[in-house]
């Protein structure tokens, strides 16, 4: 974890990968510090941020945000000190937040910079206070609408985004069911995050399974997965059933469409029959003017202890591809943040 004093390590984007990424798809290399121009600041990265999304803009394929270029440094936000500042609303020493990308030292001109005032770990501000939370906090408040008494599935509920769908929809008096892979992630979500139950998608049974911890149905499904986990939920939601879409991790790496029938007619019946309400949203696209509303409750919830939160944190700026390789496998355990550099 260790950087050096005279080089930038930056981790670029080699090749596109076709299914999964692998090691050959990124390239470490190493220049001169970058020197701020006038009004400009220069970054440390203390932590960065490893989030499903990165895979989509490893592709070139048409999507909601421009890919990342062969050559270029990869995306990601970021936390890092300020070393030097010739612009007038930050100091040596700021935390602050930005997408500064994966290398060791950046240079902005802090229109994208948020400073952060250090009253929780500023690691935080990468998961329930950034864009995992809110992505959490708005999908189910705003688009999945819960009240007292319904059921609330949520899938990959022991990672950034899930675990903190199911304590909200806790707090707003919901029965929560998650859905996760292992026992470990299951135990967690279940015995420390307070959800009703937790299904292992990993198991045989897993639709009869979450049949069972379902028995009034389901009202609000948080998607961030698809595949399988979706074909489970569908024959159990209820009229009027909302259905907030953040993520499809399933198919982020797929190369073709899935083995088995065309589903989209059952989706499509689905949504008439139930009259359900499925929605799309990017969270910062959609509700970026709502994130001082979410930042003060959710920093309320945090020191009150009515959140609880994990961190996966792994050392070092070069193991980032190889963490990043394992969280489209599932292999986190709550949010995976990559410590570059000392606190």
């Amino acid at each position: 974890m260790s950087q050096s004093t005279s080089n930038n390590r930056r981790i670029l984007l080699a090749s596109r990968p076709h299914g999964l990424p692998v090691a050959a798809n990124f390239d470490v290399v190493s220049s001169a510090i970058p020197t701020p121009a006038t009004n400009e600041v220069l970054l440390r990265t203390v932590y960065l941020s490893l989030d499903p999304y990165m895979r989509g803009r490893m592709s070139d394929a048409p999507s909601y945000s421009p890919p990342v270029q062969i050559g270029e440094v990869m995306v990601g936000g970021a936390v890092s000190r300020v070393v030097t500042s010739s612009h007038p609303d930050f100091a040596p020493g700021d935390w602050v937040l930005g997408y500064t990308g994966w290398q060791d030292y950046s240079v902005a001109n802090g229109k994208a910079l948020v400073k952060l005032d250090g009253k929780l770990p500023p690691s935080w501000a990468l998961g329930v206070l950034g864009m995992p939370g809110f992505t959490a906090y708005m999908g189910l408040l705003d688009i999945g609408q819960p009240k007292a008494g319904e059921t609330v599935v949520v899938a990959a509920a022991s990672g950034a985004v899930g675990s903190v769908v199911g304590q909200i929809a806790r707090l707003k008096g919901c029965r929560i069911v998650g859905i996760a892979g292992g026992a470990e992630k299951c135990r967690y979500v279940a015995e420390e995050l307070g959800f009703d139950a937790c299904i292992d998608h990993r198991s045989s049974d897993m639709a009869q399974q979450l049949a069972a911890a379902c028995p009034k149905g389901i009202d609000v499904y948080f998607e961030n997965v698809g595949g399988a986990v979706l074909d489970a939920v569908l024959p159990l939601l209820n009229t009027g059933a909302r259905v907030p879409v953040c993520g499809l991790i399933a198919n982020y790496n797929a190369t073709n469409l899935p083995d088995g029938p065309d589903r989209l007619g059952l989706l499509m019946g689905t949504i008439l029959k139930k009259r359900m309400k499925m929605q799309g949203f990017i969270i910062f696209d959609d509700y970026g003017h709502r994130i001082g509303e979410f930042q003060q409750q959710m920093g309320a919830w945090l020191q009150e202890g009515k959140i609880k939160y994990r961190e996966d944190v792994v050392d070092g700026l070069e193991n980032a591809p190889q963490a990043f390789i394992g969280l489209l496998q599932g292999k986190n355990n709550g949010k995976l943040v990559i410590r570059v550099g000392a606190d």
